[in-house]
């Protein structure tokens, strides 16, 4: 198998033909893709395959693309996406109707019933596509990378025996890094195991051979680019280098899956985060310096690839309308026309949640976006810190409306962040706003699990009692259409709360476009109601994509959110700006 990843949540339906053309023009057999639990199931026994999660219709445009299916069902996926793919709902706690499930990706029996109802709906779904059916699935994966986070064998056994109860009847596999141990607690006797590497593929496959003697080698993860977090550096991989180890896993006899062949968007508020010395949010664009662009482009790694694959199968000719100059809307500016604070528009809110102390975000209705907690303390005249315990990402604090800090999590469970509240005026009770920002869930590593939101809010040593927990779901479809605007044109900047702008893009031809946010801070984009994703001015990514699928003839509607500091004007742009230095 010469395979790449595509992973159909993160590419916009309508340009999954494309993007699977594209792959195989390249010389692939095979495409893999991850299936994310959480992008299916946005509650307890619901689940969605329709439209964009519409996964057996992915799995026919690959075959009609003449591509095999290596399927990768999870439940957990890691993928840079939110949890790991694992719904936030695991986590909510049984008096707020969740299973409040606290062990993750082990034999406990609480998050196996999930699982199972999860393979439940998922399986008989993508069953009838198995090449043994006739269809393209060729593989299918047992868990992901487990030798990285456990050693629970009972568990990959129960997912691996569920599989083949429910109709799985293709080769099933396992795939986890080099070391031994890792390789070792990850796989299953009677099961075949793979590898995942970026470099230094003799020394891979010699372990892998050290565990599994005999059996073929496959390298399911060519890790042949990199993922972004906000604040750090773009990475990128140079073609040559990439090519040259590609060379040599075909060389040595293996099978190789590009990861990622296209790596497309994180859109909405899909991506994921790391932790290392803090949280380390991914950004939205996954690109991942892939051999086909985030917007299709066949970069120099798609040639340098596509040359080392012909060494060792067939290549197709390349059709014209691929290597054809994209479409993209023509670069202009837009001003800013009408503006509304955040805390001042009602219907951003979800239903308050009153309790003696903050709700996690998972038990107040939302588990991503942001939670507004609301309350009052009398503070002494000398003044008090205010200390957030359980800030798992970064709060904006408010005094009777008045923006006093943002702050953001410590980097331990004993190191929780403070600020300085002054004494309240008059002895009067002083009113509390704390907007706290999901960044992203953990999704690698032991961390993962771990709730989004305050645990508790303190006044020095004491804890302060009677919250109300807001969920503010910027992801439901019609978030933008419960805004009301002001006439107004952009003021100065703002920085003192969050607000919402409004701007208007006329467009004659729908095609992709760049939006970027000079003079902004960091928040959110909305195009037409969908929510693109975040932007930063901290970088390194300065464009967010706007494939053309989202625009439509006539009058366009962007709305942005900016938490920081509202600037002047939206621009489209021709191009993307993925790195900190454009």
């Amino acid at each position: 198998m010469i395979s790449g990843a595509v992973h159909y949540f993160r590419v916009h339906p309508d340009l999954w033909e494309d993007r699977l053309a594209r792959l195989a023009a390249m010389g692939l057999n095979t495409v893999e893709t991850y299936v994310a639990w959480n992008f299916h199931a946005p509650d307890p026994g619901v689940c969605d395959f329709d439209g964009w999660r519409d996964l057996p219709r992915f799995l026919e445009r690959a075959a009609g693309a003449g591509l095999g299916v290596i399927l990768r069902p999870g439940p957990y996926i890691c993928a840079e996406w939110d949890f790991g793919g694992l719904p936030a709902w695991l986590l909510r706690s049984p008096e707020a109707g969740g299973p409040g499930i606290t062990s993750l990706r082990c034999s406990d029996a609480a998050y196996l019933a999930a699982v199972d109802d999860w393979f439940d709906q998922l399986i008989p779904r993508v069953a009838p596509y198995q090449a043994t059916r006739g269809g393209p699935v060729t593989a299918v994966q047992v868990e992901n990378e487990y030798g990285s986070y456990g050693s629970d064998a009972s568990y990959l056994r129960h997912l691996r025996d569920g599989l083949v109860r429910r109709g799985v009847d293709v080769p099933l596999f396992t795939s986890d890094g080099p070391d031994p141990d890792f390789l070792a607690s990850g796989s299953l006797p009677g099961t075949l195991a793979t590898v995942n590497f970026g470099s230094r593929s003799a020394e891979a496959f010699a372990a892998l051979r050290a565990q599994r003697h005999g059996e073929p080698l496959f390298c399911m993860e060519f890790w042949n680019g990199w993922f972004d977090h906000w604040g750090e550096e773009h990475h990128t991989r140079d073609a040559s280098d990439a090519a040259a180890e590609l060379d040599a896993i075909l060389a040595a006899g293996a099978s190789v899956n590009l990861y990622m062949g296209h790596g497309g968007t994180n859109f909405g508020l899909w991506s994921g985060a790391n932790w290392e010395n803090g949280l380390q949010p991914t950004v939205t664009s996954y690109d991942y310096d892939s051999a086909i662009g985030e917007a299709g482009e066949l970069t120099g790694k798609f040639w340098a690839f596509r040359e080392v694959i012909s060494k060792y199968a067939p290549v197709p000719d390349v059709p014209a309308a691929l290597t054809a100059p994209p479409r993209r809307l023509s670069a202009r500016t837009l001003d800013l026309a009408g503006q509304a604070s955040l805390l001042d528009s009602p219907g951003a809110f979800g239903k308050p949640v009153r309790a003696p102390v903050p709700r996690p975000m998972e038990d107040a209705g939302s588990g991503s976006g942001l939670i507004l907690y609301r309350g009052a303390v009398t503070v002494p005249a000398d003044g008090r810190d205010l200390v957030l315990e359980g800030l798992a990402d970064r709060a904006i604090v408010f005094a009777d409306g008045r923006r006093l800090a943002t702050i953001d999590a410590g980097d331990g469970a004993d190191d929780y962040p403070a600020v300085p509240l002054p004494g309240s005026s008059g002895g009067q009770p002083t009113r509390l706003e704390v907007l706290v920002e999901n960044r992203g869930r953990v999704n690698f590593g032991h961390r993962i699990g771990e709730r989004k939101g305050i645990a508790g809010i303190r006044l020095g040593p004491r804890f302060i009692h009677g919250w109300e927990s807001i969920p503010v779901d910027l992801g439901s479809p019609d978030f933008t259409r419960r805004l009301t605007f002001s006439s107004e044109k952009s003021t100065p900047p703002n920085t003192d709360t969050p607000t919402f702008a409004v701007a208007a893009a006329d467009v004659e031809t729908p095609a992709d476009g760049f939006l970027a946010f000079p003079g902004h801070g960091r928040g959110f984009c909305w195009l037409n109601g969908f929510l693109l994703g975040r932007y930063d001015a901290g970088g390194p990514q300065r464009t967010l994509y706007a494939p053309a699928p989202l625009w439509r003839p006539g009058r366009n509607d962007i709305v942005i959110l900016d938490l920081q500091h509202l600037g002047y004007q939206i621009e489209i742009r021709e191009q993307p700006a993925l790195h900190s230095v454009e």
